[in-house]
This record gives C-alpha cells, structure tokens and sequence, in this order.
C-alpha cells in the first residue's frame, strides 16, 4: 500500500494524485496540514530521506521563520521544525515501505511506476 503525504492546496500534490490515480495505483492520502503528523512519522521521513530533502527550504513558510531557526540546522532540529511547521515538509512524498520518495518530477514518476508496475 502507498501512502502519500500532501498539502491540499499544493499544485504538485493535486497533479501527482491525479497521476497515481490515472495508473490506477491505490493509495491512502495524508494532508500534512489537516490530518497532521506525529512526531514519529516525521522522524521516520527525515531519517529515510535525510534532513536536507525533508525539509523545504524553498516554501514561504520557511521564508517567513526567524534567522535564528533556519541557523544550525541539522535532523533533530528538522524535525522540530516540521513538527512544529507541517508546511515545512517537502511534498508529495510517497511512502511504500521500505522506501519513500519526494516531489514529483520525472525521476519520481519512473520511480513510483517501477514500484507499482
């Protein structure tokens, strides 16, 4: 089973959605935002794909926090961070255990339609 983890309102998200649904791959969606993440799963995403994927530091969201929680940040800050920030995450991200994937570009897709196909 797949589970993603998206922001309702994202773009991308809305498009890989629609994408995992058109090839007919299941999934249970998890919105970031509205449903929320515990502190475990959090941890468990900045540990599978590190922190520096983890964590977007391109969003507003990141934008808009202090200098002084954008400084020295390393996993246990990260986490921190988007526990405290959900919007920080990086999405979508794919969950199919062991292995998760984040964005959607093309090496996404090829990835995902490799694990479903």
């Amino acid at each position: 089973m797949l589970t993603t983890y998206t922001l309702k309102n994202c773009d991308t998200c809305k498009k890989a959605l629609k994408w995992l649904e058109a090839k007919g791959i299941e999934f249970e969606n998890i919105d970031v935002r509205a449903d929320g993440l515990s502190k475990e799963t959090i941890s468990k995403i900045v540990e599978t794909l590190g922190w520096e994927t983890a964590l977007n530091r391109r969003s507003t969201t990141w934008r808009g926090l202090d200098d002084a929680d954008k400084s020295e940040v390393d996993k246990t800050k990260a986490v921190k961070l988007i526990e405290e920030n959900p919007t920080l995450m990086k999405r979508p991200i794919f969950e199919s255990q062991p292995r998760m994937i984040a964005g959607f570009d093309a090496k996404a897709q090829a990835a995902l339609q490799e694990l479903f196909s």
